[in-house]
């Protein structure tokens, strides 16, 4: 948020002095609002056999069959794996913010990493949503 916020600045300031009209600066902000919009939160459940994440506002989202985990741990990302979403060498991450995450192994040799400010809680749900079905 706080990159957004000032990369919205940053754009406002060039704007306004490179005397730019009001729909390129109302452009401009907008497009940051909603990335803001989009990537602001980061929403974990465990419902209906299935472990649901979604970021802001739940345009991007993803679901993963409960059966098809085969197990997870809880992990720090380094500081380069960045937030957002993106592969990286050892599978994807969702993350908003921190460092804290736990890393899902599937059935099928996918390896995902969900950012969470409460990892042993998430961790602790999967396994009871496991013994569950």
């Amino acid at each position: 948020m706080i990159v957004c916020g000032a990369i919205a600045l940053f754009i406002a300031l060039e704007l306004f002095y490179r005397k730019a009209s009001a729909t390129a600066l109302l452009g401009g902000m907008a497009t940051i609002f909603i990335i803001m919009g989009l990537f602001a939160a980061l929403t974990v459940e465990i419902r209906d056999g299935f472990l649901k994440f979604r970021f802001g506002l739940g345009l991007i989202r993803k679901k993963l069959k409960i059966s098809a985990i085969e197990s997870c741990t809880i992990v720090k990302n380094p500081w380069y794996y960045g937030w957002g979403i993106h592969a990286t060498g050892k599978g994807w991450v969702y993350n908003v913010s921190g460092f804290d995450a736990v890393e899902i192994f599937m059935s099928d040799g996918r390896r995902l990493r969900i950012g969470t400010d409460e990892p042993e809680l998430l961790r602790k749900a999967i396994l009871t949503a496991q013994m569950e079905t």
